[in-house]
């Protein structure tokens, strides 16, 4: 799990997927898998598009884990949406 990979994962789904947009996501949803320097909870996001730059953010959700991926979705989607308001 690295920003590394978030980006390749992205780039992989928009090659595959003939999409003008792809998403990645990759964590520690737990309850277990965590290290010290990456706890559970922790998330990388990556968003790779036809016309830009790929994007990765690493992100931090200390909750539960259906609530970790909520929230994760949530702000992949967001990643998505800004996105698309800048293409407009």
């Amino acid at each position: 799990m690295s920003k590394e990979v978030a980006v390749e994962m992205a780039e992989g789904a928009l090659a595959v997927s003939g999409a003008d947009h792809a998403l990645s996501v990759t964590g520690i949803a737990g309850p277990d898998g965590g290290t010290a320097d990456k706890p559970v909870g922790t998330v990388w996001l990556g968003l790779a598009s036809k016309d830009s730059r790929p994007l990765a953010i690493r992100k931090f959700h200390p909750y539960d884990r259906e609530t970790f991926k909520l929230a994760t979705v949530h702000q992949a989607l967001e990643m998505l949406r800004r996105r698309l308001q800048k293409a407009d």
